[in-house]
């Protein structure tokens, strides 16, 4: 059986160490600009730190992925050139990319450089992926949170060695893995083209005598009681109120946690496991690598599952499967 990778998010360098320290088999990060999906201000890394966070990785028997999974500009693909050239350059272990123009830049430009489809490429059947692979060289496809084990392991019969890699923690989305047209339409910028979802530029809380209002780009996503936490907001996690009616309109805020289901997706034949959560501490990403390290190695070596308890750090306080579990058992 083979040995899944356990893939890390990093959106500082502590974070990167934490991540290691704590057991990554891998950590992704990204440039501090819009060609990566998580461009927030205080996070992402520098030229200089992401060349001394590959090296304490590498000295730790790690590897680092740079995602640079965002569309560039039309006319205007100097900016993601630059960010494939110096990850090449600086001894990154792959890059994860969305956009095929930037793709067929990759392969022809740095043959020698691991390509890896990001999930915003959306590629879910093995058509798809056979024309990522055959292509452009991609050995690995990110694949999206829709679909559930037994497509997964379908998916892999047909597919391989190209490898696949699934999220196993952390936040979810209503859109198709990111391309939300809710952000744009409210603040401007895209998730897809500026790498922001609700940013915090256009975040803005209201205190009155009732409690919090939480409002992006002025228009009111939540309201909150005088006793209960404010979250962010992020637009399709408002509640609204709709048909006389308020609820959570288009999605509860709620994580992603497939711990349970650690043995289904080995069987599955599935290569890596992903973490979301790059714009989360070094707390949280320490926390969840431990417990996602501690379930693997259990997997792997014919033990039960340990007990973990990460309801204090997930969205919402409330957990799911997804889609991964219908199905199924």
């Amino acid at each position: 059986m083979i040995r899944p990778e356990l893939v890390c998010p990093a959106g500082t360098p502590a974070a990167l160490k934490s991540a290691v320290d704590a057991g990554a088999d891998c950590v992704y990060v990204g440039f501090r600009d819009e060609t990566n999906a998580r461009n927030f201000p205080g996070l992402n890394f520098s030229r200089k730190e992401l060349e001394e966070g590959i090296a304490y990785a590498h000295a730790r028997g790690a590897k680092v992925l740079v995602a640079i999974n965002t569309f560039p500009r039309a006319g205007h693909p100097e900016l993601w050139h630059r960010a494939v050239d110096d990850s090449a350059r600086l001894g990154a272990d792959a890059v994860i990319l969305a956009d095929i123009g930037l793709i067929d830049y990759a392969a022809r430009t740095h043959p020698e450089l691991r390509l890896h489809l990001s999930v915003q490429a959306a590629a879910s059947n093995p058509q798809s992926i056979g024309f990522y692979a055959g292509n452009f060289g991609v050995r690995r496809v990110v694949l999206p949170r829709v679909l559930t084990v037994p497509e997964i392991a379908a998916i892999n019969a047909a597919v391989a060695p190209v490898e696949t890699e699934v999220f196993v923690f952390g936040g979810l989305c209503v859109m198709a893995e990111g391309r939300c047209a809710l952000s744009s339409y409210a603040t401007g910028q895209s998730p897809n083209m500026n790498g922001v979802c609700s940013p915090a530029s256009h975040v803005r809380y209201v205190e009155s005598g009732r409690g919090v209002t939480s409002q992006l780009a002025g228009f009111t996503i939540n309201q909150f009681g005088l006793n209960e936490p404010a979250g962010y907001p992020t637009l399709c996690k408002g509640r609204f109120n709709a048909n006389g009616k308020t609820s959570y309109l288009f999605e509860e805020p709620t994580s992603l946690n497939t711990l349970s289901m650690l043995p289904d997706l080995v069987k599955a034949g599935v290569t890596a496991f992903k973490i979301e959560g790059r714009q989360r501490g070094r707390a949280y990403v320490a926390a969840v690598v431990q417990a996602f390290r501690a379930g693997l190695d259990a997997v792997m070596e014919g033990r039960p599952l340990p007990e973990m308890d990460l309801d204090s750090i997930t969205e919402g306080g409330r957990q799911t499967t997804g889609a991964y579990e219908k199905a199924w058992r």
